[in-house]
C-alpha cells in the first residue's frame, strides 16, 4: 500500500502525489466515490463497460440538472433532443 499526503485547494483540488501517478496518462479519467469521510479513487477504463457506460450517462444528466438550475439550458425541438441523447 502506498500513502501520501495532499492538500486541498481554494478552489476544492487535491494533487494525486506524483508516484501514485505513474502508469497514468494525462487525461485518463477517474472515478471519484465519496463514502462518508473516506475517498475511493479509481481509473474509469477499469470499470464494466456497462457500469462506466452507466456512470458517464450519470454525471452527464446530473451536469444538465445543474445547468437547468442555473438557467443556462438551451430549448431544443424534439429531432434535435433526440440526436443529441443518441449521440451519448
Amino acid at each position: 500500500m502506498e500513502i501520501g499526503i495532499t492538500r486541498l485547494s481554494s478552489k476544492g483540488q487535491i494533487v494525486i502525489p506524483a508516484s501514485m501517478r505513474r502508469g497514468f496518462p494525462e487525461g485518463t479519467q477517474l472515478l471519484i466515490v465519496r463514502e462518508g469521510d473516506r475517498f475511493i479513487v479509481k481509473p474509469l477504463d477499469e470499470l464494466e463497460p456497462g457500469l462506466k457506460e452507466d456512470i458517464l450517462f450519470a454525471e452527464r444528466t446530473e451536469r444538465a440538472l445543474q445547468e437547468f438550475k442555473e438557467g443556462r439550458f438551451i430549448r431544443k425541438n424534439h429531432a434535435d433532443f433526440i440526436r443529441d441523447l443518441e449521440s451519448w
